[in-house]
């Protein structure tokens, strides 16, 4: 099934979208103090990448993982993301314009391709719940419920998107993930899932540890999150809308993900990039690549050849959008 960036971020909404964001990014966190970090994998310091909205993003040459450094508090996070005016739109507007074709292209194969995955990874001991971090309008819980007999729990900070979820009859936390203590969930065997989440989080390792904690043994993990060794971040570095700060603070990559995830304790059973979008966000942007080649690889190619290119970037671990699937090993 073809997926156009129009079709799932219409340009005129996801522009008003951004605009109350950089206003957000005045409103919640123009007067922080902001902190050097380390990369998150490594634990080195970075040298400067690019700028963007006042946040500057280093890459660390160890791993290639990008990030935000300096960062401000946490607490200015946790206060944006759980009531400000750009949230607000995303989980009433943006929703009401793209739920339909989002659910069609997006969540219904989504809802396939993680019950496909769970099934080949348990077929004899079947799991119980998804736990669904980062809900937001639970649209994949609808569509897994619909072909698996499974219970969803939804985890879900946000006021607004929590009523969303709510008003369709779905089992909400209200909290972040990093505050869910391990008797709040089930007993029974879960997947948890989380899907364009990880490069919003202040810090990874504690969500990562968080999550394994509150696993059982060779209960499953899967998550998708944005990939900064991805061909349209890589060729369009600060004019790539996926630079959207304050919401997207880390850009890991295959390799350094599964990095992280042994160091937390996870055993990695796959990290891939199944993207489609690549190609068609350097058509949508080519007023902004500056390499050459890629310039006129987008003017010279028909859309046959373009998506023979889309495939080969994502086969070959270079798209921007990331598939990981890992689970709590057997004690």
């Amino acid at each position: 099934m073809k997926v156009t960036e129009e079709e799932i971020r219409p340009e005129k909404v996801f522009n008003e979208y951004l605009a109350l964001a950089n206003q957000d990014v005045l409103d919640f966190f123009g007067n922080t103090e902001r902190k050097e970090i380390d990369c998150p994998v490594c634990g080195i310091r970075g040298v400067d990448w690019a700028n963007k909205s006042g946040f500057n993003y280093q890459i660390c040459h160890k791993c290639l993982s990008i990030y935000v450094s300096p960062r401000p508090p946490k607490e200015a996070f946790d206060a944006y993301y759980t009531d400000s005016p750009s949230t607000r739109y995303w989980a009433t507007t943006f929703y009401k314009v793209t739920e339909t074709a989002r659910r069609e292209k997006l969540w219904k194969p989504k809802a396939q391709l993680i019950k496909d995955r769970i099934l080949s990874l348990d077929q004899k001991d079947p799991i119980e719940y998804i736990i669904d971090i980062g809900g937001g309008y639970g649209v994949f819980d609808e569509e897994i419920t619909a072909i698996m007999d499974i219970a969803p729990i939804v985890i879900e900070p946000s006021v607004h998107l929590q009523e969303v979820c709510r008003g369709k009859g779905l089992k909400v936390i209200g909290k972040f993930m990093e505050d869910i203590e391990p008797g709040e969930l089930p007993s029974g065997r879960k997947c948890f899932v989380s899907f364009e989440l990880f490069e919003h989080l202040y810090d990874p390792a504690l969500f990562l540890k968080t999550v394994l904690d509150c696993m059982n043994a060779r209960d499953i993990f899967i998550f998708t999150t944005l990939s900064g060794i991805g061909l349209d971040i890589q060729v369009l570095g600060e004019h790539a809308k996926a630079l959207s700060p304050p919401h997207h603070l880390n850009f890991l990559n295959p390799k350094s993900v599964s990095t992280l995830l042994t160091k937390i304790g996870f055993e990695v059973l796959d990290a891939s990039t199944p993207g489609k979008l690549d190609v068609d966000i350097l058509k949508n942007n080519r007023q902004y690549i500056k390499d050459e080649f890629w310039k006129n690889v987008i003017a010279y190619s028909n859309e046959s050849e373009l998506g023979s290119i889309q495939q080969f970037i994502a086969g070959s671990g270079l798209s921007s959008h990331m598939m990981i699937t890992c689970r709590k090993p057997a004690i």
